[in-house]
């Protein structure tokens, strides 16, 4: 890397930590509080979006606004923004509203920066612990209240000693979930309902696989730039690049991704 593109990495690593600060102020009196109005964005179904949702989003607007106002911002409240810059941000203020309304610390906020080859950075941001998990554009690293550390993902090369996650036990459609199924008899432990905190995880080393269907862009995109600079995996079940969404396969290396893809795929 060049000292100009250090530069430049340092001014979007700066940009993006802004953004993530301003998300966590504008979330965390609405987390817990007593009365918290909620809409359904569906007719049929549960998609719930709170003002925390829309004030964090604004919040992380007016910061690009303000220096980098160029760019293109793709946000999950308030849509897209085109940009003069080919960088794009992508923006989910609260990953995992659901768990945000349950009052569990397992929703996040999640920052990409992408171009045109998909996402070449990100944070995972969990305001209420104060954990943020950042990599990409020379950076792999977590910080929070008890410390932190290098980013650098697990080293199990088999199913039977890995640990899964998913965010709810009836992932997708009955295909899909008979292939989270396969997946999942083979795993030593698999556990439910983390929302983003289970890609941010995963790149710490803490477990081996997140399988998940039905994402959008704003939802994969910074865990992809995390997880990937942490030395992991992340693609469609075909292997294929996910930056768009759709089928999420994360994968602490390359012998558990291709194990995870072999079963999720044995019954065609």
């Amino acid at each position: 890397m060049t000292k100009e593109h250090q530069q430049s990495a340092s001014e979007l690593i700066e940009v993006a930590n802004a953004m993530a600060d301003a998300a966590r102020a504008a979330i965390l009196p609405y987390f817990r509080a007593t009365g918290l109005g909620v809409e359904n964005k569906l007719s049929d179904g549960f998609d719930p979006v709170t003002v925390a949702d829309k004030a964090a989003e604004r919040a992380m607007r007016d910061v690009l606004a303000e220096l980098r106002p160029a760019d293109g911002i793709f946000g999950e409240e308030y849509g897209q923004q085109e940009g003069s810059t080919g960088l794009t941000w992508v923006l989910d203020p609260i990953d995992g509203t659901r768990g945000f309304l349950a009052g569990t610390p397992t929703w996040g906020v999640l920052i990409a920066l992408s171009d045109a080859s998909g996402p070449i950075f990100g944070i995972i941001d969990q305001p209420y612990v104060s954990e943020r998990f950042i990599g990409g554009l020379g950076r792999a690293d977590w910080a929070g209240p008890h410390g932190g550390a290098t980013l650098v993902t697990r080293t199990t090369k088999g199913l039977e000693d890995a640990i899964l996650f998913t965010t709810f036990p009836e992932i997708g459609t009955p295909q899909e979930r008979a292939g989270f199924e396969r997946v999942a008899q083979d795993c030593k432990l698999v556990r439910y309902g983390m929302d983003c905190y289970a890609y941010a995880l995963l790149a710490a080393g803490q477990i081996d696989l997140v399988i998940e269907a039905g994402l959008n862009a704003y939802d994969i995109q910074a865990p992809i730039a995390v997880i990937k600079a942490a030395g992991g995996i992340v693609t469609d079940w075909e292997g294929n690049p996910v930056h768009d969404g759709g089928r999420v396969v994360a994968a602490a290396n390359s012998a558990l991704h291709a194990a995870a893809l072999e079963r999720l795929n044995a019954g065609r």
